[in-house]
This record gives structure tokens, sequence and C-alpha cells, in this order.
């Protein structure tokens, strides 16, 4: 084993809100505008070096899950939540009716999630096209910080 710990971290959130690109993104530094929709569940993985507290390195192995956003997948994703240590939570700041879902994604966490009050990361995507953006900062920082 060449790491000090593993955490896996499930991406959810409405089809089309780019879960996928993000992940690329985050571990391979891919951005492609084409849109290819998840089928069930996929992941990506990356490796950080952590520093604690005392300055000692730890290396830390991420798993990121990535899963669909279609209804039609929902029963096959919810059997992930179990094993997920954290989610990250996306929307399109885009797309109002996205954000609107998050809603229900918190409640699919409170019943499928590993406990009652999951960790969990609320990301809005898409900041990159500004001039089409309809979710505020704010909005999604009252939602931030009413559900914890």
């Amino acid at each position: 084993m060449d790491y000090d710990y593993l955490i896996k971290f499930l991406a959810l959130g409405h089809s089309g809100v780019g879960k996928t690109s993000f992940l690329y993104q985050y571990t391979d530094g891919i951005f492609t505008s084409r849109f290819v929709s998840t089928v069930g569940i996929d992941f990506r993985q990356k490796r950080v070096i952590h520093k604690n507290a005392t300055g000692r390195q730890q290396r830390v192995h991420l798993q990121l899950w990535d899963t669909a956003g279609q209804e039609r997948f929902r029963s096959l994703t919810t059997a992930f939540y179990r094993d997920s240590m954290g989610f990250l939570l996306l929307f399109d700041l885009t797309n109002e009716q996205s954000f609107l879902e998050v809603r229900n994604w918190l409640e699919q966490l409170k019943t499928h999630a590993y406990c009652e009050e999951p960790d969990i990361i609320l990301c809005g995507n898409k900041v990159d096209l500004e001039d089409r953006r309809v979710v505020s900062e704010e909005k999604a920082r009252e939602l931030a910080k009413k559900h914890g």
C-alpha cells in the first residue's frame, strides 16, 4: 500500500450539471465541452500529499465516484452511498432547476448515506459561464449555510 489514507467521495447532482467534467478537471486537468452522459457509475482517482498539524506529510488516495444524474439510474447509484466517506453535491450555476434539485439530493442522502448527517461539499459548477449565470453566490451560500 503506497498511501496512508484512502478517502472515497461520491459526486451527486442533476443530469448535466458537469459532474464528470468537474472530476476530470480535478484529477487530470482536462476539460472537454463534449457532453457524454454517465451511464450508471464511474470513478476517477487522485493522489495528494497532506501536511498534518505536526508537519508530517501524509499520502492520501482519493477515489472520486461519478454518478449518473438521471432518475432511471437512481436505484443503482444509491447503493454506493453507504460506502462513501463524503459527498460532492454539484449544481449548475446556469440552471435554476439543478439548484432547486439540491434539496431533493439532500433528502436522498439523509435516506441512504452512511449516517444521518454525512459530510457534504456543495459545489456550484460552470462558474466560467458568468454571462449565463442565474444562481447568485449569495443564494448558494444561503443554501449551504442552511444545510450545514
